[in-house]
């Protein structure tokens, strides 16, 4: 029972969408009307500028952080990484914005950095280092969240079967919810910054 209660609790803080509501609060705008029609931070960024975009980040790493945290505190680590996983899908598929959510980039940085910050500081860098070198922010979110399974097995000693299998969890999620920026990538169409 604490598990489904631990998986509801981090779905609805995954449900809070920093970039609808500060998009509604400062600009009088839907985020997903825009751009992307992602409702996260990059798309913010595009969409109302940096500030929004910064308070975006913060906040949706923020979600991830309290999930985890909350879900470890109720459940050891199995529920924090089941509410790290769920905070994700919240994210991603918030029922309260329809299933209309943003891509989970941020709000699973937040969920990483506290299921394992050695992991996360290495995607992160593979994802900063591919952003500075293509100037595309979707090419390094996809490869920094794909390289989490590797990272899990190559760095993270002793070896972590739960954390491998999250990690392949997050890196699917990743390429899933970038599909239509893979397309546009592979149709050279995809925007930098």
């Amino acid at each position: 029972m604490k598990f489904i209660l631990i998986a509801l609790i981090a779905y609805f803080l995954g449900n809070i969408s920093f970039a609808y509501i500060l998009g509604r609060v400062f600009e009088k705008k839907d985020v997903r009307d825009y751009g992307s029609g992602s409702a996260g931070a990059t798309n913010a960024l595009r969409t109302f500028g940096k500030k929004i975009a910064a308070m975006v980040l913060c906040g949706d790493v923020l979600k991830g952080i309290v999930a985890v945290l909350i879900g470890r505190a109720m459940g050891g680590q199995a529920g924090a990484y089941l509410a790290g996983a769920f905070a994700i899908i919240g994210h991603n598929w918030p029922v309260m914005l329809k299933f209309k959510g943003g891509k989970g980039v941020a709000t699973t940085v937040g969920v990483m950095l506290f299921v394992n910050p050695f992991l996360t500081l290495i995607c992160v860098a593979v994802g900063i280092i591919i952003i500075v070198s293509t100037r595309t922010v979707s090419i390094g979110s996809i490869i920094g969240m794909a390289s989490a399974p590797i990272v899990a097995v190559v760095f993270v000693r002793p070896f972590d079967l739960k954390l491998f299998l999250f990690c392949v969890f997050i890196a699917t999620m990743s390429i899933y919810r970038h599909k239509s920026n893979i397309k546009r990538i592979l149709e050279g169409k995809e925007n930098k910054i």
